[in-house]
């Protein structure tokens, strides 16, 4: 039989309170492990040191997932072959959502291993806990086009789909670039569109605020540059 990954999930945010919102279960599934597929090695180690001061990081083998290239793929499943356990890290949140891990999850369940998906923070489903939009029906769609006038467009075509839908729309942004976003936003949307910033999510700066366009713009808005940030428009 093929070994067992174990998708293992991480913080949002690297500070203390952010690190209390991984359950201790976690590291009973670390201690379980002898390969981890990471999407950033240096931050996985310090990660784990975190949850498990005790680890002897040398103990275990390391790869760097990137964009689970053919290559990274191929030693995935020679070390599931081998009946190993694998731990999948990604950099932020759950392993397989909106992360390359899921290519090596894919792999996993092509052959048959056993996947194990462990219980931690996704700035998605966070995010539209506490927007008030609709939890029913909803799209996570990444980055929205760098080109202004694509970017608006995007936009447009959303908040179109949103309310025909009543489809909360969910999508990120590269952190230098968030304010940039916002305008465009509150340039393109209608005044009566609901619209969420979600910023720093789980650390003790967190906010996740939902107002209408036009109170948006009759107030002021939160300084978002290099802050990690989640965007929903809800126009059902």
């Amino acid at each position: 039989m093929p070994g067992t990954v174990y998708l293992i999930p991480t913080v949002l945010h690297d500070d203390e309170q952010a690190v209390q919102t991984i359950p201790a279960y976690i590291i009973d599934a670390v201690k379980n492990c002898t390969v981890f597929f990471v999407e950033n090695e240096r931050t996985a180690r310090r990660y784990l040191k975190k949850l498990w001061r005790n680890m002897v990081i040398d103990d275990y083998q390391w790869h760097t997932i990137h964009k689970a290239e053919e290559e990274v793929q191929k030693t995935f499943i020679a070390n599931l072959q081998q009946n190993k356990i694998i731990g999948i890290i990604s950099e932020a949140g759950c392993p397989g959502i909106a992360d390359p891990g899921q290519l090596l999850v894919a792999a996993a369940q092509s052959i048959g291993a056993t996947v194990k998906p462990l219980v931690g923070p996704s700035s998605i489903l966070l995010a539209l806990m506490a927007s008030g939009m609709n939890g029913q029906c909803f799209q996570f769609h990444g980055y929205l086009p760098i080109d202004n006038v694509e970017r608006k467009k995007k936009l447009k075509e959303l908040e179109t789909d949103s309310h025909k839908r009543h489809c909360t729309q969910l999508f990120i942004e590269t952190p230098y670039r968030n304010n940039t976003l916002v305008q465009d936003m509150l340039q393109t949307l209608q005044p009566q569109t609901k619209f969420c910033i979600a910023a720093d999510i789980t650390a003790a700066t967190e906010s996740i605020i939902t107002k209408t366009v036009a109170a948006w713009k009759k107030d002021a808005l939160p300084q978002l540059h290099k802050r990690p940030a989640i965007f929903l428009l809800y126009a059902g």
